[in-house]
């Protein structure tokens, strides 16, 4: 746990560690609380050293996106070059760690077909490792059951349960989720079931795990399932069993005796890795926990506003005590991805910016005719995404185009979009369109969006610098949050032993940071 010039084995250290963060943060400030749909707005570039601003609107594509990684060129100013270093130094490391020099007893088997089934590239990679990580802790604390807190269709939990033979619960808010699970189960079940029969082998099938659909709104649901007997019977558990509390199963006589657990959270969404995390330290029959977070958007956080002792940010006494908070803008930008940002090719370079570009544009829009909309803080959906696979579609029926687009960024020419201004014009109109009708507007005959499409277009070519300044801070961010859950764990004393963790390739997962805690 450490990089470099920081470490975080002891609340002191990471304390330490957390507070130069925040005084590295505080007077980038306007960058971190912007939102870049503001970006001709607001004129935000005109926030940005102007040193800065004017060496990066002639830089290359290539260069551009490697500012997150904390790359940086010799003929950029010394002041923006050592932000960029300061930035990387203050990163936790997300390079994929050797689990076996620090976890005792990993053994990574990869997945059978049947097991992987339905499951996408990342998905594979991430259950595979995090399946291994946990049978490792399970093991350490005595073989309790598992509990895979926010399951969705069940991936992390048949794993456990058919390849390492564990007792799993796993639980989800979605019925359909339990569902799933529960059919996908049973299938895989029939397949290990004829495979011993077909070997004449005399081991029980392992058992499919228990599902509960449930909404995990506080540590008392966690807790209270310390309370249901988790028999393999018991399949059509609900929320309405952990509130009943105890109950004697029809096929054990000791149905009542507490059971004991280990969390286990694959991006357990905003609160919840959180709530996993207190559940952990208030219950005693919960031995370890195994968290690796996501959607920092979508965090609870204490502010002036909001004095919530359960908040999810911050969680620390340490970080409390420096009265710093991040805000909505700041958690959003703590999803960033480094690795992402650098294994993006030119054109999805192009394409990403220029859709920025577009939603920026459409924002003065909205402004301008639209005040009362904007006052909503309106959102236009997946959009992006849906406008960008067109995009695409269009750049590979158009070869030549995309050899030209190569071309350009390796003659060193400036980072302008490939496309004319006409066209360009008109995929903003057709933004504009699509854009009005998810947000149920009339489109006045007489608004001009050529018009306001030129007014923005002068500006286009330093979004693309800005918005990678601003990814640049989102490592950062994302140590922050971290570490205060770290530390959170660390001021509980000698008992608990926790460490974090890069688990995952962060290429293929950028939430790679897994927090392990047991008992001792």
């Amino acid at each position: 746990m450490k990089n470099g010039k920081y470490s975080c084995n002891m609340s002191f250290e990471t304390l330490e560690w957390i507070t130069a963060i925040i005084d590295f943060l505080k007077p980038f400030s306007f960058l971190i609380n912007a939102h870049v749909v503001n970006f001709f707005k607001d004129k935000q570039w005109e926030a940005v050293d102007q040193e800065w601003m004017s060496c990066l609107r002639n830089e290359k594509l290539e260069n551009i996106l490697l500012i997150p990684s904390g790359c940086v060129q010799d003929h950029w100013p010394a002041s923006f070059k050592e932000f960029v270093h300061t930035l990387k130094s203050l990163s936790f490391p997300r390079e994929q760690a050797d689990l076996q020099a620090i976890l005792a007893d990993v053994d990574m088997a990869p997945l059978s077909t049947v097991l992987s089934q339905g499951m996408n590239i990342k998905k594979k990679h991430e259950v595979e490792v995090l399946s291994s990580v946990v049978s490792s802790v399970v093991h350490s604390v005595g073989n309790p059951t598992v509990v895979d807190v926010g399951a969705g269709q069940g991936y992390l939990a048949q794993v456990l349960s058919f390849q390492y033979k564990h007792s799993v619960v796993a639980i989800d808010s979605s019925s359909h989720h339990g569902k799933v699970t529960d059919a996908r189960a049973a299938r895989i079940r029939k397949h290990f079931a004829a495979q011993m029969r077909k070997s004449g082998s005399g081991n029980k099938c392992p058992d499919v795990p228990v599902t509960i659909t449930c909404r995990v709104l506080s540590t008392e649901m966690l807790k209270a399932l310390t309370n249901v007997p988790l028999e393999k019977n018991d399949l059509d558990l609900n929320a309405s069993a952990l509130n009943e509390g105890p109950r004697r199963s029809q096929s054990s006589s000791d149905g009542n005796r507490s059971s004991s657990l280990v969390l286990a959270g694959l991006h357990a969404c905003g609160d919840l890795s959180v709530t996993m995390l207190r559940t952990f330290l208030e219950c005693e029959e919960v031995k370890a926990v195994v968290s690796i977070g996501c959607c920092y958007n979508l965090l609870s956080e204490k502010s002036s506003e909001n004095s919530c002792s359960q908040c999810a940010f911050p969680m620390s006494a340490g970080l409390r005590s420096l009265g710093f908070s991040l805000g909505k803008n700041a958690r959003d930008l703590a999803c960033q991805s480094a690795e992402r940002w650098s294994s993006l090719g030119e054109d999805a370079g192009l394409q990403n910016f220029e859709l920025h570009s577009f939603r920026a544009a459409f924002q003065m829009v909205l402004s301008k005719h639209y005040p009362e909309v904007l006052a909503t803080s309106p959102t236009i959906g997946r959009q992006g995404k849906a406008f960008r696979r067109q995009q695409q579609r269009k750049s590979l029926g158009t070869q030549a185009a995309v050899d030209t687009t190569r071309k350009d960024t390796d003659d060193n020419k400036p980072m302008k979009q490939t496309n004319s201004n006409s066209d360009t014009c008109s995929s903003f109109k057709k933004f504009c369109l699509s854009a009005f009708s998810r947000l149920n507007l009339e489109h006045p005959q007489d608004l001009d969006l050529g018009a306001t499409w030129n007014e923005a277009d002068a500006f286009t070519e330093l979004i693309g610098p800005y918005w990678s300044i601003r990814a640049a801070l989102g490592p950062v961010l994302e140590t922050l949050i971290l570490l205060d859950r770290l530390m959170f764990l660390q001021e509980q004393g000698d008992s608990i032993e926790v460490v974090m963790i890069p688990i995952f390739d962060p290429i293929i997962s950028p939430r790679n940071v897994a927090i392990i805690a047991k008992r001792l």
